[in-house]
């Protein structure tokens, strides 16, 4: 079908092969390329529209966005069109982010101004729970991630989004990633203002969704921390199917009462919290915060799960003698998580980075149970098994068929391991745990080790080629000359990991954690995807 922009058109919808509108007489094809096929939503500054731009080859489809100010005030329309350019030079500036649709044009027509932007096939994550059900914690944490990324990236460009919900949200089908959409054109208004002198004052302000945007933001004063709450409140509607509106809230405070629709783990619940803080000084203030702290609070839970079988005393058949190490390190995290929250959301988010990093860095000296007693005789007494703190400290050797049938039998905790020079090749080991393990010359080509935690581990000159490490911790660990050629490393933290001579040619950094210096120091080539989404040399 053709689709009238005329807004007071009483029956815009029109035979596909009509030129003039039949119902009022207006043009159908805009500006002599865009034919639109069909509305897609509306409101009362402004309507979106697909369209298929007919003078390209295939006659690609794209989003049109109509901004339509119902005035022929000459100084409203004068405003109307400064907000107007400036906004579309705010899209151009950031559409060239991998998961934000691409501005092709904006023009003025006939008095009213039209963006012209990429269209991206998919559903929308309110689409998406309406026909699949509710997201599950661990799913809302990768969506809450990526979407925290993509903030990132934009806060840097110093925009602010001001209307993050789910239907802005949408999984791209040719890929599965998120994409971030509708930056606030249509939500724009125009206000009029009589001065003294009778002249009018023109103002724009973004109001963004009810029950999605923070108070500062609906009394006019967004900040980069109104994206966070309102993606904190995107949070809970994947979780509960529940939209602000239909959710009791504080009458004292202004809190979304949630947390009886739910149940997530504490430290996502404490997350999520600490994004709907009403009192903006109490919020994660950056989608860097907001990261780190899910970064943290993670790999803080991994580590106190993995260590809960060596609690009772009893002898691992596979396990290092010193079961007393992995118990400090889970009294470690234990701590953390105690010290994390037992402080004020702010002062928590200043230290929880640097706790962390200090806990990684001392790991060893805790392993060793150098506080555990006065002297080594002391510390002897206190193990089951009488070994030294040097032995203590020492991965366990593992061979490869034996790592697979503990992995086959549900087992994931692999820490201080050594599997040096074994045949992993395509071995299935998602989501497993291999702290301060050792893969030095190890065969893992084409293998799955999707959200795996290689924190501090010793990966030095191994095979990793066509290798999928999507979303895996490598937090410290030693790359230096690992053939990483072809692997999925998006999403993936390299802080503080040694990258010198890895060849990452070919590889999917695309929203990896990993700075300059390191990529200055691996081998990367034109098919390299950047974590910016571009391919390419750094």
């Amino acid at each position: 079908m053709s689709y009238c922009l005329n807004p007071s058109c009483p029956k815009p919808i029109n035979n596909p092969k009509a030129k003039i509108c039949q119902a009022c007489g207006s043009k159908l094809l805009l500006r002599d390329r865009y034919h639109l096929v069909k509305g897609l939503g509306k409101g009362g500054f402004g309507a979106t529209f697909l369209a298929a731009d007919i003078s390209l080859p295939g006659n690609p489809l794209c989003v049109i966005k109509q901004l339509r100010p119902n005035t022929d005030n000459p100084n409203f329309l004068s405003m109307a069109r400064q907000l107007f350019e400036r906004e579309a030079k705010t899209l151009g500036r950031i559409g060239s982010h991998p998961q934000i649709p691409r501005l092709l044009d904006y023009f003025e027509d006939r008095k009213q101004f039209y963006l012209v932007q990429e269209f991206v096939k998919g559903n929308n994550l309110q689409q998406e729970v309406k026909k699949h059900g509710l997201l599950n914690e661990e799913k809302v944490r990768q969506v809450l991630k990526e979407i925290l990324v993509i903030l990132k990236d934009i806060h840097n460009q110093k925009v602010i989004h001001r209307d993050i919900k789910p239907a802005n949200i949408i999984r791209r089908e040719i890929d599965d990633k998120l994409v971030l959409i509708d930056f606030g054109v249509v939500k724009n208004q125009v206000n009029t203002v009589a001065s003294d002198n009778n002249n009018t004052a023109l103002t724009a302000f973004a109001v963004g969704t009810p029950g999605f945007a923070p108070p500062e933001q609906l009394a006019m004063r967004p900040v980069y921390a109104s994206d966070i709450y309102a993606l904190g409140v995107t949070c809970i509607y994947l979780l509960t199917g529940k939209a602000p509106k239909n959710m009791d809230c504080d009458p004292l405070t202004g809190e979304i009462n949630w947390d009886k629709y739910l149940n997530v783990s504490e430290s996502f619940s404490e997350i999520l919290h600490t994004m709907l803080e009403v009192s903006v000084k109490n919020r994660y203030k950056t989608a860097e915060e907001a990261l780190q702290a899910l970064d943290i609070e993670n790999h803080l839970d991994s580590l106190s799960e993995s260590m809960i079988s060596y609690s009772s005393g009893n002898i691992d058949p596979f396990s290092n003698s010193s079961s007393r190490g992995n118990r400090s390190t889970s009294r470690i995290a234990d701590n953390i998580r105690s010290r994390h929250t037992s402080i004020n959301p702010a002062a928590k988010r200043t230290i929880a980075g640097q706790d962390f990093k200090k806990t990684h860095s001392n790991r060893t000296s805790f392993s060793r149970g150098t506080s555990i007693g006065k002297n080594s005789s002391d510390f002897k007494k206190s193990t089951s098994f009488g070994t030294s703190a040097y032995d203590l400290n020492r991965p366990v050797k593992l061979e490869a068929q034996a790592l697979l049938d503990y992995y086959s039998t549900g087992r994931r905790d692999f820490n201080q391991k050594d599997l040096s020079q074994q045949n992993l090749e395509k071995a299935n080991l998602a989501g497993a745990h291999f702290h301060e393990s050792k893969f030095i010359k190890t065969n893992l080509q084409g293998a799955d080790l999707s959200g795996v935690d290689l924190s501090s581990a010793d990966i030095r000159q191994a095979l990793l080629r066509n290798a999928n490490l999507c979303r895996a911790y490598l937090y410290s660990a030693n790359l230096e000359g690992a053939d990483l050629r072809g692997a999925d490393l998006s999403f993936t933290q390299f802080s503080g990991a040694k990258l010198k001579g890895a060849n990452l040619c070919g590889a999917n950094l695309s929203n990896a954690n990993i700075t300059e210096a390191q990529l200055k120091e691996a081998k990367t080539n034109w098919m390299t995807i950047l974590p910016n989404g571009r391919r390419g040399l750094w």
